[in-house]
């Protein structure tokens, strides 16, 4: 993985300082809350509901043990012995004093973190598949482009202010798993007709009050031309974009009311004035980061012992299917963590289970983790004769819960629990949801299931492209929750349908029940998924199923 150069780690070590001074003039009242606001944005740190809340990037999701044990270090000693992971491949700590915010910050720069444009109206961390480097089905390890994009946009004087904020997502595979056409710019690693690799552009994605699916800018970019371009992208935006109206700034309201056709003829325009600006440097630059991401030493060794914990251990077994993922090396696997055991807080991790996974890593993993957006923790190295023995060590510390994928993998965001912007709960929905399901001992049966949850119109629990979004929302002073159906967040990415009206808190847990009571009895296979059931036969059989009421009223 990439490690700080001199001047990566003066940049940080100076960001420290400027805020730890920052900080001391609001705290002797030099500064004004309204005055403090700007500068603390700008190194992640938001005001909540009941506390301050420090964001912490982690670039493309990628960490290893010594950063995670200072993670939980963090926790322990200005927290409260937790963290939280978020869908933007960030870890959040809910409950820092403001005075200690600098020590926090100085001990992750100690280990190359930072929280940097993790907040503000800027490019914000640059989020990557967490399956890079380690995938079959991947053309290269994308995190090589993301962290030359994470270079570039940091601290760029001319996108430090944008109208609204900016989010980057790379993937070097045709299955996407890093949701990038939901990204303001999302990039995928192709290859052409002649063999050479480069980039397929997309732009105007994003969730939120208006959620739209990005369209293709450039079908092939060159390797060599991907600054440039994203410059001029970010140029043609920040000319263009909307500043009248914060609801109406990102860039897919400006390629909504601009045109595809239009955005494209503007941005080749600024790409031939950029191009030459760059005079190859940045792929001196790329070459060089390209070398801090070689795959690991493989371990040669026999999978016997792998093998045979399948074949004898049905606990084992389960954890096998749903958690385990095809590595590009046969004798290894992708381990995907779960931290959403039933009735736990998706995202959510103690700062001793961070030290377990950190622990597992450096012994068994090659000392390397991922976050992903689903708000897991994955080994990518792992050679299968290692798995009995992560298996037995997650068991001992609740984080062996073998539901990746299935009904209980929810995307959550905090909700009213934390944030200051939410209309309603997610977290006790997400917990109910899943506890539920462990109760029927469905979730199984059910098989592949993707609900996300947000508790406001802003979306930060994804739920427009959950097969069954749940969204929170204040009526009257009432949280109801309208669901939505059919969404997707992969390479065929589509925003979900709204079913109709919202369900009170005590009415949604059941009414998800009768949804997907619903899809078992219509799929025409156990091999069916929710998603393919909606596809093959529309909305209507869940929305009888939804409202019962209604459809009796009907006939």
């Amino acid at each position: 993985m990439y490690s700080y150069n001199e001047f990566d780690k003066d940049f940080i070590q100076t960001r420290v300082k400027q805020f730890r001074s920052q900080v001391e003039r609001r705290v002797d009242g030099s500064l004004t809350e309204d005055e403090f606001k700007p500068l603390r944005l700008m190194n992640g740190l938001y005001l909540q509901l009941h506390a301050y809340m420090l964001r912490v990037a982690i670039p493309y999701g990628t960490l290893n043990s010594q950063k995670m044990h200072v993670l939980a270090d963090v926790a322990d000693k200005w927290d409260k012995g937790y963290g939280h992971f978020t869908t933007r491949q960030n870890i959040q700590y809910n409950w820092p004093k403001l005075k200690d915010v600098p020590d926090m910050l100085q001990a992750l720069a100690d280990v190359e973190m930072h929280a940097i444009q993790t907040s503000g109206n800027c490019i914000r961390n640059v989020t990557a598949d967490h399956f890079s480097g380690a995938a079959k089905d991947e053309i290269e390890d994308p995190r090589p482009t993301a962290e030359l994009l994470r270079q570039w946009s940091t601290d760029h004087p001319e996108f430090a202010f944008l109208g609204r904020k900016f989010k980057f997502a790379v993937t070097g595979s045709e299955t996407d798993r890093a949701v990038i056409k939901a990204h303001d710019v999302g990039i995928q690693v192709v290859k052409n007709a002649a063999g050479e690799i480069g980039y397929k552009v997309l732009v105007g994605g994003g969730l939120g009050r208006t959620p739209m699916i990005g369209k293709v800018l450039r079908e092939f970019l060159p390797r060599e031309d991907l600054l440039p371009y994203s410059e001029a992208i970010m140029q043609v935006y920040n000319a263009l974009g909307r500043r009248d109206n914060k609801y109406k700034a990102r860039i897919k309201i400006t390629v909504h009311e601009n045109g595809i056709e239009k955005i494209q003829e503007l941005v080749e325009e600024r790409f031939i004035i950029q191009r030459e600006a760059f005079a190859g440097y940045d792929q001196e630059l790329f070459k060089d980061i390209r070398e801090a991401f070689a795959a690991p030493d493989y371990l040669k060794a026999p999978t016997t012992a792998f093998d045979e914990a399948v074949n004898s251990d049905p606990i084992f077994r389960s954890f096998a299917d749903t958690n385990l993922f095809e590595h590009r090396n046969p004798d290894y696997a992708i381990v995907s963590i779960s931290i959403k055991k039933h009735g736990q807080t998706p995202g959510d991790a103690t700062s001793e289970q961070m030290r377990v996974m950190a622990d597992l890593a450096k012994e068994y993993a090659h000392d390397e983790l991922r976050i992903s957006h689903e708000q897991n923790v994955i080994l990518p190295h792992v050679h299968k004769s290692h798995i009995p023995a992560i298996h037995a060590k997650l068991r001992e510390h609740g984080l062996a819960t073998a539901n990746i994928g299935l009904i209980s993998d929810i995307i959550a965001c905090p909700g009213m629990d934390y944030c200051a912007l939410a209309t309603a709960r997610s977290i006790p929905i997400a917990q109910q949801i899943a506890t539920r399901f462990d109760e029927l001992k469905l979730e199984h049966e059910i098989g592949e299931l993707k609900i996300k949850i947000s508790g406001c119109i802003n979306a930060c629990g994804h739920h427009h492209v959950g097969h069954i979004g749940i969204l929170g929302l204040d009526k009257a002073g009432v949280e109801s929750y309208q669901i939505t159906l059919g969404g997707d967040g992969s390479e065929n990415a589509a925003i979900g349908e709204r079913a109709g009206p919202g369900f009170s808190y005590t009415e949604i847990v059941p009414a998800i029940e009768r949804l997907v009571g619903a899809y078992l009895e219509v799929r025409t296979s156990a091999d069916e998924t929710f998603l393919e059931t909606y596809r093959r036969l529309g909305s209507a059989p869940f929305k009888a199923a939804l409202y019962p009421e209604t459809r009796v009223a009907a006939e």
